[in-house]
């Protein structure tokens, strides 16, 4: 859920007051992560659109991309006891800048991968396959940690961005539980938090089926 400033955990006024100044003086350090996923926004559409004139098919159906706002940003420093500073969430912050991509079908995903792999100006930080090892509560996606040059007008500042790649299913399936939670302030019965695994399940079954209709099609 977000905040706003004046709700940041139970920080002292002052302090809060320091905040509001810090946020002026964070502008241009957020700037440079809203040119790095503007840069990764380009690069995905050349991607996709070149895909689609090789192979027949567009591997992506949509992309959603965001910079954290500063209220989050403090909150989370303050979550992993860091320092309130921009080198601190430079540091210790992967998802300042996050980027979602929706592909058509499982084998998408990892294509898009092996793809960024060949791009030598990215550097591909982290990986965590949630789509192998799902998350208890079922959720599945694949996520990166890349670092991006932004290339400004005196100088080059490296960014994280955080992707997350998952298919039309899976980008459902977590869209709605996420609502879920959100409705229910994270205090979701267990009842409920089964009847979510079962229908996170059945989305990995329907990719699955998809996935195997359209090797059909391919082979025929």
């Amino acid at each position: 859920m977000e905040t706003s400033i004046d709700q940041i955990t139970s920080l002292p006024q002052h302090q809060i007051e320091d905040f509001r100044q810090l946020m002026e003086d964070w502008k241009n350090e957020l700037l440079v992560y809203k040119f790095a996923l503007d840069q990764m926004d380009t690069k995905f559409s050349i991607i996709s659109q070149e895909y689609n004139l090789i192979h027949g098919h567009n591997p992506i159906e949509h992309t959603k991309s965001r910079v954290k706002n500063f209220e989050s940003l403090i909150n989370k420093l303050v979550r992993k006891g860091c320092d309130i500073t921009t080198t601190a969430a430079k540091e210790h912050i992967n998802d300042i800048a996050g980027l979602r991509i929706v592909c058509s079908f499982v084998s998408d995903i990892y294509n898009m991968v092996e793809v960024l792999k060949e791009h030598e100006d990215i550097k591909i930080l982290k990986v965590k396959d949630y789509i192998k090892n799902p998350k208890p509560n079922g959720y599945r996606s694949l996520h990166l940690i890349v670092e991006v040059p932004v290339y400004l007008t005196n100088r080059v500042e490296h960014a994280k961005v955080e992707i997350q790649i998952r298919t039309i299913a899976m980008d459902f399936w977590a869209s709605l539980e996420h609502k879920i939670y959100y409705k229910l302030n994270n205090e979701v019965p267990d009842r409920l938090t089964d009847e979510l695994k079962e229908a996170a399940d059945i989305a990995n079954y329907l990719d699955e089926k998809m996935l195997h209709i359209r090797s059909k099609i391919d082979q025929s």
